[in-house]
């Protein structure tokens, strides 16, 4: 007879699922008992925000729900961290946790891994929390929570099975069939409307964002047939290619592009927050749109946040750019102002060149070394001075492939363990999987440095590229600019390649480009992690000098 939790991991792998990231604890041991006999497999994090970030750069790289299994209490709290990165980037992903039998939720008796109300300490970090209280049930919570993942703004569902109901007999349940939903199409007045507002536009411009990486063809040609320049957030970067002429890449932050922005008299914004973080990684204010505002967004909510748009319409941003296109089409032929389109785009990617500081020339010399060994290669960062500097200066050649915590939520710590994700959603076959490479500082590095031995353990062979610079450089420059005196950035810095070592990773010092490559030739070989550190300083001098 096949318990609730049995009958889970079978419906579970009736969605699709193939990885699950979890802890297994005395709470959660009943869906391990389906899990032994599935096709799913099981990689066992560290720290259950390990398994919450594991589980985000998987679903960014396979474009699908990353799963997590959690035990009830500490297991619950640890997650949030993840949960919250996930949530602030509409990342996909399930977790599914124990909790108290029903006739002791709530009940303050001191049981093991109690909380008051567990679902409510999550809702905050998910699109919903839904506790099983009854076997019967699952197939129905299942179905919404794909719903989400599937149909609407993708962000982190909660599921929790009172432990009795994980072992109720659930046989009737079996055998399940998956409820999947499709994204809503553009409604076809809103696009007559825009297309007519954008065929009419003297010098259109679009913003995209990640809400829109699925829309890559379809929103070039809208581009090339508006002559429109397209700016894209940092986790849509490679929606456009680096090298498509209207590319003006994520530097919204920055004067000149801003000024572009504000020349222009019609802005498609398309599945992006128009978010501080999209807009104002330096938070000093300023980023401003005085032209007519064209939103298109998966959630309505969000179509009228932070900017309100003229016209705002309700749709997959794939649909809704194709359909657009189309209606385009139909459109007396655009006229635009000489200089605008690929000469302003040509115009502003050239300022922007000619304005780079020697540090960023150099952090982006090591990313560019990275991606000319290792050009499939993805990219997932932390909060940390070459990831800032990527973020405005590096361009790639297609989505998901660069994605870090520097926005948004702005964990320290993610990278180690999304990268690790990210490896192992990025093909099903082994031989397909792009390289993974974590760009982490000496300070995130010591948020998730356990989860290595993860990696050794999975025999993922994740690269680890450590920016050394002895300290949270970032936040003591910040407190220096406000003549606050820096108390608590000057902080031990371990030996990483010894300790790398010692959790069976292989790990190496690098002092310049040509060792940096030799260095992930060798990495990307191997079946385990790899360390590869970069002292900031030997590094500046090298590509300097």
């Amino acid at each position: 007879m096949a318990t609730c939790g049995e009958v889970l991991v079978k419906l579970l792998e009736g969605y699709g699922v193939d990885h699950v990231f979890g802890i297994p604890g005395v709470h959660t041991v009943e869906l391990y008992r389906g899990l032994a006999r599935s096709s799913i497999r099981h990689i066992t994090p560290r720290h259950e925000q390990g398994a919450g970030f594991m589980a985000d750069g998987y679903a960014r790289t396979r474009a699908k729900p990353g799963v997590c299994f959690i035990i009830t209490g500490p297991g619950m709290t640890n997650i949030t961290t993840a949960m919250g990165q996930a949530y602030a980037d509409s990342i996909p992903m399930l977790v599914i946790s124990s909790v108290q039998s029903r006739n002791a939720l709530g009940g303050g008796r001191g049981k093991l891994h109690e909380l008051p109300n567990q679902s409510a300490l999550v809702a905050g970090v998910a699109a919903f929390s839904h506790t099983l209280m009854s076997a019967d049930d699952l197939p129905h919570v299942l179905a919404r929570a794909f719903a989400v993942f599937d149909g609407a703004r993708p962000r982190p569902v909660h599921i929790e099975i009172p432990l009795d109901v994980l072992v109720e007999p659930a046989d009737h349940l079996l055998p399940g069939r998956p409820v999947r939903t499709t994204r809503a199409a553009a409604a076809p007045s809103t696009v007559a409307l825009m297309a007519q507002r954008l065929a009419a536009a003297r010098r259109p411009l679009i913003l995209a964002g990640g809400g829109a990486l699925s829309a890559g063809p379809a929103l070039a040609a809208l581009a090339e047939h508006l002559q429109a320049p397209v700016a894209l957030t940092i986790n849509a970067k490679g929606l456009l290619p680096a090298d498509h002429p209207l590319q003006i890449g994520s530097t919204q932050s920055l004067p000149e592009t801003r000024a572009l922005v504000a020349e222009a008299d019609v802005v498609l914004a398309i599945g992006t927050e128009l978010a501080e973080t999209d807009y104002d990684v330096t938070f000093k204010g300023g980023f401003e749109i005085p032209g007519s505002v064209l939103r298109i967004d998966i959630d309505p909510d969000q179509t009228v946040r932070n900017y309100l748009p003229e016209l705002a319409l309700v749709a997959d941003a794939e649909q809704a750019a194709q359909a657009l296109f189309e209606a385009l089409q139909q459109q007396p032929q655009p006229v635009r102002e000489a200089s605008w389109g690929k000469p302003r785009a040509e115009r502003l990617r050239q300022a922007l060149a000619a304005g780079w500081d020697q540090p960023t020339l150099s952090q982006t010399r090591l990313l560019t070394s990275i991606l000319q060994t290792l050009p499939n290669a993805v990219l997932v960062g932390d909060s940390t001075q070459p990831v800032y500097t990527g973020n405005l200066t590096l361009g790639m050649a297609q989505p998901r492939r660069w994605f870090n915590a520097s926005t948004g939520y702005g964990t320290l710590g993610y990278a180690l363990p999304a990268a690790m994700g990210a490896w192992l959603g990025s093909a099903v076959e082994i031989a397909e999987r792009s390289p993974a490479v974590c760009l982490i500082g000496d300070g995130g590095m010591q948020f998730t440095l356990p989860e290595l031995a993860s990696a050794v353990e999975a025999q993922v062979p994740l690269i680890v590229l450590l920016w050394n610079n002895q300290g949270y450089e970032e936040i003591k420059k910040y407190m220096v600019n406000r003549a606050i005196e820096p108390v608590g950035v000057d902080i031990h810095t371990p030996d990483f390649v010894g300790v790398a070592r010692a959790l069976g990773a292989a790990a190496e010092d690098v002092a310049d480009v040509a060792q940096l490559q030799a260095a992930l030739a060798k990495a990307v070989e191997r079946k385990g992690p790899t360390l590869i550190q970069v002292d900031q300083a030997q590094w500046q001098a090298a590509v300097q000098g």
